[in-house]
């Protein structure tokens, strides 16, 4: 049975908005026998109750403006449904958002949380955006687009959140000390604190516009909006960091003051550089967290602020596989916008300083020629990520041979281990690989390749990838190698994240993916491949491997990439490949995550 929704609008003093919101949501809970109430976060108003129950919605007003969360947990109590659907009062929601709501509560009665696609839209006038962007820079208000397909996500924005009555009983009301920033977070960290295994579902065709419109879409409002959500947004992490002392986790996480001023460096330099005046939203979120920053006790940001906001794989503090990374590596929001603002940073530093350029000369010359075999597995939905990434490797100087199957009803290493020609009986064919479509290896021999390449289909590859990559590779003999995450790339690992100076560092241990390097010394080892479908653990196994063989291993932070389209677990179940792992690694050595989780040396220049 479906179950009955309560649709919970917040607003305060914004009738233009409100109206809009009202006009595209009350159909549809017509249609599905669901109640609408507008919570009014100020003193009651007549005007603002003869519109709302004018466009057949309820009018619940507070008795002044206490903030959005007291208007959350007012709608809460004067609601009825078993979900509760809250959203903005400048949204505008698509056809069919609330009907796929319900189908996915009731497909999914063990999930808690959905969300779905937040379009930003700015309309100016003529219904045009008119603040010059250079593209390079995120919307400047909260968006999310996980693609065309079901995911889990890590949190649902407020513009877009649907929570289960019962589970809202059970963590308790929004805390109302939050505004402006975290509000919606904190309440889900809560709730995975409580709760296991508890979901959040990113529900493709429940889509909705947030919007900006008339002088709000001007470039001084949407600039000032951003001041006050980066100062929020600062005391949120701070907020975490007291909450993670009181409970024995740790310290804080926010970034020192310098960092910050970096930050907004960085975001001025943008501006400048790509004479971007939409920029200036990043550039007043920045100065925003460092204003606020001013306030913090004196000393520097802990080593763990890179965390994206989680202690632990469940989130509950409780004891997790030592070969799990122990954090998520998902960014979205607000989190994403400031991972982003800080790529750009370093991004301008390693123009500026004419690394990059430096480097692709080197990779002009060196090393010699090289094979380089490339696998994957290439799904429907990526196909155009998938394509760009072909692209970018085949315009190499080196020999490439690039192979990309379809997934079929296998996992991703015996995918890999069908392209390489292993039987069923787990051996290689030493002269060929087996040929299973138009997409599998044919007529080649591993024997043959100086590198085997294995690339997921959901990467952002630098202009230049491989070539610079087999240099550095080479330059400081890896012989298992991957390039470093960007800030705003989906990574659960800190040690694969980016380092601002750092030309390559040596580690204990690489991913299995999104992008890994295996030299032809390490062939007779690793290959052919576990038969495993979603491969975790293996990376923890090769690590052990490594030290057994002396091999170097080491992450090329002068190389990020950015895995952008889905965060690990996306596509399957968490608990599987977490089962999956145990059972491989009960037999098997392997370095645990602490162990695993050390820089061994860092160099600064080649």
């Amino acid at each position: 049975m479906t179950p009955s929704a309560s649709i919970v609008i917040p607003t305060r003093a914004r009738p233009a908005y409100l109206e809009v919101a009202l006009v595209s949501i009350v159909p549809q809970a017509r249609a599905a026998g669901a109640e609408v109430l507008v919570i009014d976060d100020a003193a009651p108003s007549t005007a603002m109750r003869a519109l709302v129950e004018r466009l057949g919605a309820r009018y619940e007003p507070n008795t002044g403006s206490f903030g959005l969360n007291v208007a959350r947990n007012t709608g809460v109590e004067r609601s009825t449904g078993e979900l509760v659907v809250f959203v903005d009062d400048d949204v505008r929601v698509r056809p069919l958002w609330l009907r796929a709501l319900l189908r996915a509560a009731d497909e999914h009665p063990e999930v808690d949380v959905f969300t779905g696609p937040i379009e930003p839209r700015l309309e100016g006038r003529g219904g045009r955006d008119r603040i010059r962007t250079c593209g390079r820079e995120g919307p400047p208000i909260t968006s999310l687009d996980l693609g065309a397909l079901d995911t889990d996500t890590r949190y649902a924005w407020g513009a877009n959140m649907t929570i289960r009555r019962a589970a809202l009983e059970r963590v308790g009301p929004f805390d109302v000390s939050l505004e402006h920033g975290g509000d919606e977070q904190e309440w889900q960290d809560r709730l995975r604190a409580s709760t296991p295994g508890a979901r959040v579902l990113y529900v493709a065709a429940a889509a909705l516009e947030h919007r900006r419109a008339g002088t709000d879409a001007r470039l001084r409002s949407l600039a000032r909006a951003a001041y006050v959500r980066g100062r929020a947004s600062r005391r949120f992490e701070r907020f975490r960091g007291e909450v993670a002392a009181r409970d024995g986790g740790g310290g804080g996480e926010a970034p020192s003051r310098s960092r910050e001023l970096l930050t907004l460096i960085g975001c001025l330099g943008h501006v400048l550089r790509r004479r971007c005046p939409a920029g200036l939203v990043m550039v007043a979120h920045s100065a925003g967290r460092l204003r606020e920053s001013l306030r913090d006790e004196r000393g520097g940001a802990p080593a763990s602020y890179e965390l994206d906001g989680t202690t632990g794989a469940s989130g509950s503090g409780e004891a997790v596989d030592d070969f799990l990374s122990g954090a998520s590596g998902t960014v979205g929001g607000v989190d994403a916008i400031r991972r982003g603002v800080r790529d750009e940073a370093v991004n301008a530093w390693e123009l500026a300083s004419g690394r990059r350029l430096w480097l692709s000369f080197a990779a002009r010359h060196e090393p010699p020629l090289r094979r380089v075999l490339v696998l994957g597995v290439e799904r429907p939905e990526n196909r155009a990520l998938a394509r760009e990434i072909r692209a970018e490797l085949l315009r190499s100087r080196h020999d490439v041979e690039l192979y990309m199957s379809p997934p079929g009803n296998l996992g991703k290493f015996e995918n890999l281990n069908r392209m390489l020609g292993v039987d069923v009986d787990g051996r290689m064919d030493g002269s060929s690989m087996t040929s299973m479509d138009e997409s599998a290896v044919d007529g080649s021999s591993i024997g043959d390749h100086d590198w085997l390449l294995l690339v997921d289909d959901d990467v952002l590859l630098p202009r230049g990838f491989l070539d610079r990559f087999l240099f550095l590779a080479e330059r400081f003999s890896l012989d298992l190698a991957q390039p470093a995450h960007r800030l705003n790339s989906h990574a659960a690992w800190l040690l694969t994240r980016r380092r601002p100076f750092s030309v390559v560092r040596e580690t204990p241990f690489v991913e299995i993916g999104p992008v890994t390097a295996l030299h032809r010394r390490t062939f007779s080892t690793l290959l052919p491949f576990p038969e495993l479908r979603m491969g975790w653990g293996l990376d923890a196994h090769w690590a052990a491997l490594a030290r057994e063989r002396h091999w170097r291993c080491g992450v090329l932070d002068a190389i990020s990439i950015r895995h952008r389209a889905a965060p690990a677990a996306a596509a399957y179940s968490r608990e599987m490949a977490i089962a999956e792992a145990r059972a491989f690694l009960a037999e098997r050595p392997y370095l645990g995550a602490r162990e695993t989780q050390r820089t061994l040396t860092t160099h600064r220049r080649w």
